[in-house]
């Protein structure tokens, strides 16, 4: 695990205001990421001193602290319940200025259909003005060196009739739909972006390109079949695109196997090409930086991650630097806060 603080590299722009919008919040067996831990992470500083200027973050489901019994369909309610208690004590000033969880993404079961809609607006209830949409992961791959996502998904599920009953109940309630699939995968979203023009899709860790199992050492491959998924996906207005979570196990960099700590240099070479791809692809409007933590932590820390994003956009625009690191974010959840 490498440390939380990394004070052998300095911070670039401290003061640019950012929003990161991706992260999770647990506790669970032998491990615990809860407001405490998220803020010594946000809070690192280097031999300066000074720390990263994150104003506001968004956190995203993890089937964290479901309740206990009641309806299965609505235990994932216990999740909003949880983070809306750690946002409330976030936003209570005695935590610092940073407002966690400023936005909540949870889960419901869109394979429901329509009867989801009591999900839904139990979880807008628990959230007090909080949540923003719902993230039902699709990340579902034929290989047994491939884990599926903990939701469960099965083949085809985005282009599933009873799913997109669910779906369809998103954008009556002002609620958008965080992604998470693998590459493979994309071009199925895409087909479902376009059934849904009016619905906001967020697409989380650039589509998951895959590095593990079948596809490893086929790094340039999966990269070019990615490539044209992602043309496709970039013509539908209503995509967005979190650019982070590539520091993960199933993306094969091996990171998280070294001894050595991972600096910001490296990991800006390793990862500018899906960067700066979906950046022109998209346009910074549509793009917004994100930390994945703590899934990323595995293989960097918190410096490190936003120092290389910073590297990526040196040479970009004032207003493309301010969309990318917070403006994009905060407009697409709709956050209170900036």
């Amino acid at each position: 695990m490498p440390p939380t603080e990394s004070r052998d590299e300095s911070i670039i722009d401290p003061g640019r205001p950012i929003c990161d919008p991706h992260h999770h919040l647990w506790h669970r067996a032998g491990h615990r990421y809860l407001l405490d831990e998220m803020l010594a992470d946000i809070g690192a500083t280097d031999a300066s001193g000074v720390c990263h200027n994150v104003r506001s973050t968004v956190f995203v489901e993890c089937a964290s602290m479901y309740r206990a019994d009641g309806p299965a369909a609505l235990r994932p309610v216990g999740e909003t319940e949880f983070v809306q208690g750690v946002a409330a004590m976030s936003a209570s000033g005695g935590f610092g200025e940073t407002r966690v969880a400023a936005g909540i993404v949870s889960f419901a079961d869109l394979c429901l259909g329509a009867a989801v809609r009591e999900v839904l607006e139990a979880h807008l209830d628990a959230a007090r003005g909080r949540f923003r949409g719902i993230r039902h992961a699709a990340a579902w791959h034929a290989s047994e060196q491939i884990r599926n996502s903990h939701s469960e998904p099965f083949e085809g599920m985005l282009l599933d009739k009873r799913f997109r009953e669910g779906f369809a109940q998103l954008a009556p309630l002002g609620l958008s739909f965080d992604a998470w699939l693998f590459h493979p995968q994309l071009a199925q979203l895409t087909d479902l972006a376009r059934a849904f023009p009016d619905t906001t899709i967020i697409l989380d860790h650039f589509g998951g390109p895959l590095g593990i199992g079948p596809y490893a050492g086929q790094a340039d491959a999966v990269f070019a079949a990615w490539q044209r998924d992602i043309d496709a996906l970039a013509s539908c207005p209503n995509v967005v695109v979190k650019l982070g979570g590539l520091a993960m196990p199933i993306n094969g960099f091996g990171w998280h196997k070294r001894e050595r700590p991972l600096g910001s240099l490296e990991l800006a070479d390793a990862t500018a090409r899906y960067h700066l791809y979906s950046i022109e692809r998209f346009g910074a409007q549509r793009c917004m930086f994100e930390s994945n933590f703590p899934v990323d932590k595995v293989s960097c820390s918190y410096v490190v991650l936003w120092n290389s994003f910073k590297r990526l956009t040196a040479s970009f625009s004032h207003s493309e630097k301010n969309a990318l690191f917070h403006d994009t974010a905060v407009r697409v959840y709709r956050l209170d806060t900036a």
